[in-house]
């Protein structure tokens, strides 16, 4: 359930909704808004009585939960939350654009994409040094190497950096490289790992599972939420069905679907979603007209030899193109290169 304080409410009010709670075996969660207090009582609370807390002189509201995740629900948070990567902000409004190549593959390959990028005005990189490839003969990624590539790469340019964890091996190098860490499809449900993500201090991209509904990617996001991180960016990247004309389906409803239910941003990616540089322009517009909060593309200066997802790359050329479309339909949102 979630606890509304009367205005004026401070730490003395809050401190004894938080001792009811501890007297009935449950714990909070405090968020502090601009003009209310939200108290969230985190625990199984079916049979707690809402009037135990509505009989508190500074409780205003009691509101019962039904769905089973609350701290990334809309119930919780009255607003819609940002999350800030150092000065760039996702949320809020603005359009995100986060590209770059699906792995680093070496220095100057890099180097020349964060140049151009950064010359388009976006903000953050995205690029992977380990690679969670279905075949294990397939380019599995540089590693840490390719970690330090890209990091020195978008400190070149002044960019934030976005880039896989594919397990908990993966994780210390990922967090302390990497301005952004990703939990990608395969391992949206890997919840030892997601606890693990959630304490490293870091924003999460968090991808949806490729077989998962959306109220299993807001339960892997209430699985940070309480580790106690709530920057987090849920994404978008497309469900396997029986269409066989594209790597995946791109589930465009479940964007405004996810922003009636949470606050937290939503970004979509048309790249995975589709597996098609030739579909990637015209998906994008549709994600930014159903309100998404940016997309994460890739982008290679050269598909045709790029040593993975060369299918689903769009070149220098194209994405130039994909930014005048983007801007084109932008009216009164604010279109903010990231």
């Amino acid at each position: 359930m979630v606890v509304i304080l009367r205005n004026g409410s401070g730490d003395e009010e809050i401190e004894k909704v938080e001792a009811l709670s501890s007297r009935l075996g449950l714990s909070c969660h405090i968020s502090k808004g601009a003009e209310k207090i939200v108290v969230g009582i985190i625990g199984d609370d079916r049979y707690t009585s809402v009037e135990r807390f509505e009989a508190l002189e500074c409780v205003e509201q009691v509101v019962r939960v039904l769905k089973p995740f609350k701290l990334v629900s809309r119930e919780f948070h009255g607003e819609d939350l940002n999350v800030e990567v150092g000065d760039v902000s996702i949320g809020n409004g603005k359009f995100a654009v986060m590209a770059g190549p699906c792995a680093v593959e070496d220095r100057s390959m890099i180097e020349e994409s964060a140049a151009f990028l950064s010359e388009m005005g976006v903000r953050i990189i995205r690029g992977g040094a380990y690679k969670p490839r279905t075949s294990p003969y397939s380019f599995q990624g540089l590693g840490r190497k390719g970690l330090e590539l890209l990091r020195e790469a978008a400190d070149r340019y002044g960019m934030k950096t976005v880039t896989e964890v594919t397990g908990e091996a993966t994780l210390e190098a990922v967090s302390s490289l990497s301005d952004i860490v990703q939990i990608g499809a395969r391992n949206a449900q890997n919840f030892q790992l997601i606890q693990r993500v959630a304490s490293c201090g870091k924003p999460v991209l968090l991808k949806r599972g490729f077989m998962n509904t959306v109220e299993e990617l807001l339960l892997s996001a209430e699985y940070i939420a309480y580790g106690g991180n709530m920057s987090i960016i849920l994404c978008e990247r497309g469900i396997r069905t029986f269409e066989t004309s594209t790597r995946n389906t791109l589930d465009i409803s479940a964007i405004p679907l996810i922003k009636m239910q949470s606050p937290l941003p939503i970004i979509a990616d048309p790249s995975h979603a589709s597996g098609r540089r030739d579909l990637i322009i015209p998906l994008s517009r549709a994600i930014l007209a159903v309100g998404a909060d940016g997309i994460e593309v890739e982008v290679h200066p050269r598909p045709e030899s790029a040593l993975s997802d060369s299918k689903q790359s769009l070149n220098f050329r194209e994405f130039e193109r994909l930014m005048q479309e983007l801007k084109s339909l932008v009216d009164t949102r604010e279109l903010v290169l990231t």
